[in-house]
């Protein structure tokens, strides 16, 4: 069994922004495999399901990103998950130009505070990740205020499109192993 998590912010003035690339892909995934979203258990909105033969539970944390680790802690412990083996996180990147994917199987919060919040709360920083580029903040902006900012016209495209990917990327994770979803979802993918 998989747990997926997608992070974000709950509230509808957080909807769609920078931050909350994850809720967006779970989102997609949940559409894509007919999953409903229609548990409120684990400090998170839910479902259940399968996807290519897997068992997932698809995951939104209502914690505030900050505080992502609580849920995601919640979840691992309920399910009795390794989560190591069988934790997949979604979420933005500021280092990734919007619409670029990278996948990675373990790592530092590079200065996420969700992640960094999950990392406290599992002791361990060996988890599968899904990076979604956002782009990095512009000059004279306050970190916070631009994760939390909508993506402009021009690059809401780039995004979307990314969702899409970020989605086919967990299904191949699962399926066929993290090399192979690196080899093919850490390309440059060009505009």
């Amino acid at each position: 069994m998989y747990i997926i998590v997608g992070l974000g912010n709950p509230g509808k003035q957080y909807a769609h922004t920078r931050h909350n690339v994850g809720f967006d892909t779970i989102d997609i995934l949940a559409e894509r495999y007919h999953i409903s979203m229609d548990i409120k258990k684990h400090k998170a909105v839910c479902g259940k399901g399968v996807i290519e033969g897997q068992r997932v539970v698809l995951a939104r944390p209502q914690t505030f990103m900050n505080l992502s680790g609580e849920s995601v802690r919640e979840l691992v412990d309920f399910y009795k998950i390794d989560p190591e083996e069988e934790l997949i996180v979604i979420y933005d990147d500021i280092s990734l130009e919007p619409g670029q994917l990278r996948i990675r199987p373990k790592g530092s919060a590079g200065g996420h505070n969700g992640i960094k919040n999950i990392i406290a709360h599992l002791g361990t920083q060996v988890f599968k990740r899904v990076k979604v580029g956002i782009g990095e903040k512009p000059k004279g902006w306050d970190l916070a205020d631009y994760v939390l900012s909508h993506f402009p016209k021009a690059e809401r495209e780039a995004v979307e499109e990314a969702f899409g990917r970020a989605a086919s990327a967990v299904v191949c994770m699962m399926t066929e192993g993290m090399d192979s979803a690196m080899n093919v979802f850490n390309r440059k993918v060009e505009k």
